[in-house]
């Protein structure tokens, strides 16, 4: 199975839990899109509105999210995500319900945002950390790989939908939140329906389950470069570049004037090359190197900057599918490079915190680029999280070169590929990053 583009799902209990993520996050999907077209409808178009709803939403992460990682360590992953998973539920119903009634207004999409947010803090490291909890290490990458392609499968289908049913309805989202909250029962039965006994765990004395504290990963983080380079560049492409849930509804509502189906394009093509990433890197067997993860991240920053200078929406379509790609190929190199680096007794808390850096920067990277957005046009939002991920992966990149005593060489014969060396090794870091 190793090497092969779907080997993980041939395990049982790694093809349930996919299959119960897939139909979860299609709904996940279709509430959030409907969630910010409600918002518009609510608020007269406005962006800063957009912005607190999504910085309730993430600003949990912040808070509960080493805490969530601390659980994962001490208790049994797959009690904690039957836990989750059932909380989701009830709040799509609650919100679907508070809608279809007709007494939801600004303020009840606030509390349901951020009791969205405080359920997804704890359960988003459990979940990163269960999956090598569901095959052998050997696959592991193509298990991290197929499951972010799960997650952009739903990211196309989802919002698309969302659009589609909005726009038969008239506008109305009530029953998408409804629909949701059906979806959000499959993890349930997928999660019961599994084999506790075929999950490859740690004993838990070998991990000292008990005494696992949020202390000890941040310094286990800290004493690794190799891992603390990655979080770090995560946490600024992050902050900045993926407000996508942000500037897309603005860009389609405000700058290109279109309607929800509209709106669900843009996300369905970022999706789509989003889902080609993933299933790009779903054959690598081995941790990729830290310049990889530079590379893609200098190519995504670079196309979601030329988004931001589309002249119309067909362009703006067409150049979310590379930065879609490139997304998804940086944050799956760098989860791959944190996962695979870190060992088992400390997985969950290390994962938290790569969870807080790619989800908890989000509150404040939505209200900056909501107040640009706001006061200087649609596509400053775009355009000031291209630029700036760019920058930082750019600066990372000469740092790790020379702390390192590399040296780039290009060669255009018989193709463009681009190698790094290392003045340690006289060897290549990294295979061509680049073809």
């Amino acid at each position: 199975m190793i090497g092969t583009t779907f080997g993980s799902l041939q395990v049982r209990n790694y093809r349930l839990f996919t299959i119960g993520q897939l139909i979860k996050l299609l709904g996940t999907w279709m509430l959030f899109t409907a969630q910010d077209w409600l918002v518009l409808q609510l608020s007269d178009n406005s962006a800063s509105a957009l912005g607190v709803v999504t910085a309730l939403q993430f600003t949990p992460v912040l808070l509960l999210t080493l805490y969530g990682g601390q659980l994962a360590d001490r208790f049994d992953k797959r009690r904690l995500l039957l836990f989750a998973n059932a909380a989701s539920a009830v709040v799509a119903t609650l919100l679907g319900v508070l809608v279809v009634i007709g007494i939801a207004n600004l303020w009840w999409v606030f509390v349901t945002a951020a009791l969205f947010g405080v359920i997804s803090a704890i359960e988003t490291p459990v979940r990163q950390s269960f999956v090598s909890e569901l095959v052998d290490k050997d696959l592991l990458p193509n298990a991290l790989s197929l499951s972010s392609a799960t997650f952009n499968t739903a990211r196309i289908v989802g919002p698309a939908v969302a659009g589609v049913i909005i726009a038969l309805l008239h506008d109305k989202t009530g029953p998408i939140f409804l629909l949701t909250a059906v979806l959000c029962t499959a993890p349930l039965v997928s999660l019961a329906r599994m084999t506790p006994a075929e999950l490859y765990r740690v004993e838990r004395d070998a991990i000292a389950a008990s005494e696992a504290r949020t202390v000890d990963g941040l310094r286990y983080v800290w004493q690794r470069p190799d891992l603390s380079l990655a979080i770090l560049l995560v946490f600024v492409v992050s902050l900045f570049g993926f407000n996508f849930q942000l500037t897309l509804a603005v860009l389609a509502r405000v700058e290109f004037h279109v309607d929800a189906k509209y709106f669900g394009l843009l996300t369905t093509a970022i999706a789509i090359g989003a889902l080609a990433g993933a299933l790009a890197s779903s054959r690598r067997r081995a941790r990729p190197s830290v310049y990889r993860v530079l590379a893609a991240a200098i190519l995504f920053a670079g196309f979601e900057t030329l988004v931001g200078f589309s002249p119309n929406f067909v362009t703006a379509v067409v150049l979310l599918v590379p930065t879609g790609f490139f997304m998804i190929y940086f944050a799956q190199a760098a989860n791959q490079r944190v996962q695979l680096g870190t060992d088992a007794a400390f997985r969950g808390r290390v994962m938290a915190l790569y969870v807080l850096v790619f989800l908890g920067s989000t509150p404040i990277g939505s209200l900056v680029i909501g107040w640009c957005a706001e006061q200087y046009g649609p596509r400053s939002g775009v355009l000031v999280g291209g630029g700036i991920s760019l920058v930082a992966a750019v600066v990372l990149g000469v740092l790790q070169l020379r702390r390192a005593g590399g040296r780039i060489h290009v060669a255009l014969r018989p193709r463009l590929n681009v190698h790094v060396h290392e003045r340690a090794s006289g060897v290549p870091a990294v295979r061509p990053a680049v073809r």
